[in-house]
């Protein structure tokens, strides 16, 4: 099985348990750092997600992970918060944080540039409407690598 089938698989098995505890999933990733696999759970909610929350959603995760038996080899389960800078990828997050400031990568150039960090002003069919610098730019859909929100310091 690959990386992306076992992530979204894991993703459709854990996502009622996340909503049974009121939070939101986030994103699923299972990667391999140094000689060991982790698959990490980030899960949020308005007001963001403290270590109770972590906590239940991770045991109760873990029992159906045993049952489910989804991963081969053996792996660290991690279950966090997906941070300040938190990924936006379904239609939903790009509505909930428009007017937030945002960064998006591209696979190529787009109005000559590879990375925008700007005010999340639209998600449109045609692609994310992005005000960088008082210039509104539309990225594309195709043409997105990655999109998150933005801290200013």
């Amino acid at each position: 099985m690959t990386k992306k089938n076992v992530t979204e698989n894991i993703a459709v098995a854990v996502k009622p348990i996340v909503e049974a505890e009121n939070l939101e999933l986030v994103d699923v990733e299972y990667v391999k750092e140094g000689g060991n696999w982790y698959l990490r759970i980030f899960i949020d909610k308005l007001g963001g997600v403290d270590l109770d929350d972590c906590q239940a959603v991770s045991e109760k995760i873990d029992t159906l992970l045993d049952e489910l038996d989804p991963i081969s080899q053996a792996y660290f389960l991690e279950v966090s918060s997906p941070g300040l800078e938190r990924p936006l990828k379904t239609p939903e997050d790009f509505q909930r944080f428009k007017g937030h400031l945002v960064n998006i990568t591209t696979f190529a150039p787009v109005d000559g540039a590879k990375s925008f960090t700007g005010t999340l002003m639209d998600y449109t069919e045609e692609g994310i409407q992005v005000e960088v610098k008082g210039k509104s730019v539309l990225v594309p859909h195709k043409q997105v690598a990655s999109s998150r929100l933005a801290v200013e310091f």
